[in-house]
């Protein structure tokens, strides 16, 4: 299953997130700056539209835009954990009904779409939101194994358990969502290529 960002965002590409503070053009900020500083010295605005993008919290993306700069990747990541345990059961809940199943590859065999659309749908309609998983380190091929196991498996959850673990998966894929906006914008920035060979995941 190919990896996917997901959410009320634009379709799949190469690019996940809109790396609308770490363009080198625009409002951006000038060239010669790395991504973290040009996230550090943008607009609150821009950068709390980035981190939406991200995870889709108000406060979340506000309290990280509020507390910049910070001095390295390292700093960001563990500030975004942060606010992430700090989220209320209702900010949570708003959250993840932004997030929404990802297509399956153009490749995935029919019977598995079967099985993954019901998987999904059973888990929806448990649960009252969308199935989300971190898939870090997961191969491609994989990936969809690992996301019909954990939704069969955490279907035997109870309610209040269960939001746990997806408040846990949900901060997991901000986490991911944000060190990979951050390290492809330097692969523009540097030519190096930088990040995790699997992306973060919500399907």
């Amino acid at each position: 299953m190919r990896p996917a960002a997901v959410g009320r965002r634009p379709p799949q590409g190469v690019t996940l997130h809109p790396s609308v503070f770490l363009t080198t053009s625009g409002r951006g900020g000038p060239a010669h700056l790395s991504p973290l500083e040009r996230f550090n010295t943008a607009p609150a605005h821009t950068a709390e539209a980035a981190l939406l993008t991200c995870c889709r919290s108000r406060r979340w993306a506000q309290r990280l835009a509020a507390h910049r700069p910070y001095p390295d990747l390292d700093a960001l990541l563990a500030a975004a954990d942060e606010a992430s345990y700090d989220l209320s059961v209702a900010e949570i809940a708003d959250a993840l009904a932004c997030e929404v199943p990802a297509r399956p590859a153009a490749d995935t065999p029919p019977a598995a779409i079967t099985a993954l659309r019901a998987a999904h749908a059973a888990y929806e309609s448990r649960f009252g939101h969308a199935f989300v998983i971190c898939l870090d380190g997961w191969a491609p091929g994989e990936q969809l194994d690992q996301v019909l196991a954990g939704i069969r498996f955490r279907l035997g959850n109870e309610r209040d358990e269960e939001r746990a673990v997806a408040a846990d998966e949900l901060r997991r894929l901000a986490r991911g969502r944000l060190a990979r906006t951050v390290q492809e914008a330097q692969v523009g920035h540097d030519g190096a290529a930088a990040g995790p060979d699997s992306p973060s995941v919500a399907v």
